[in-house]
């Protein structure tokens, strides 16, 4: 199928088709004038990889996950280590909206005199910091 046909099944621009060809995500099997064309199988690889996306994978790491034939090659132990880093996202995360929804309807003159929020400032703290140790921007 041609790229346009690919974009149209998958929701994703051509711009990115070409860019994840480029990383070696995905790859064309030919062109069609001045159309790239891929292999039905290639939806799936796009599945996989937004699968991979919604997970926290980079797409380097995703990259690492095919084989030479496009073929997933997922190291278990991989995928057991992003869900103990899923784990302890989701546990900071409900911290954190617990915490919000405390200072919410604290009845503390000021936030800063809630000591359930000014624990959420140091996870808050905590987590900028840590960041910054491990050389991450926060962005992803």
């Amino acid at each position: 199928m041609d790229i346009s046909e690919v974009v149209r099944r998958s929701g994703l621009p051509a711009s990115t088709l070409r860019f994840y060809e480029q990383k070696g995500l995905i790859a064309s099997v030919g062109r069609r004038g001045l159309h790239r064309v891929f292999a039905a199988g290639v939806l799936e690889q796009l599945s996989l990889i937004a699968l991979g996306r919604a997970a926290g994978f980079s797409l380097n790491e995703i990259a690492a996950m095919f084989g030479a034939d496009g073929r997933p090659r997922i190291e278990r132990q991989r995928l057991l280590e992003k869900a103990d880093e899923l784990d302890q996202s989701i546990k900071q995360l409900t911290a954190m909206r617990d915490g919000l929804r405390h200072a919410a309807a604290c009845s503390a003159p000021s936030h800063l005199e809630c000591p359930k929020f000014r624990r959420l400032m140091g996870l808050a703290g905590a987590g900028v910091i840590g960041e910054r140790r491990n050389g991450a921007s926060g962005k992803k």
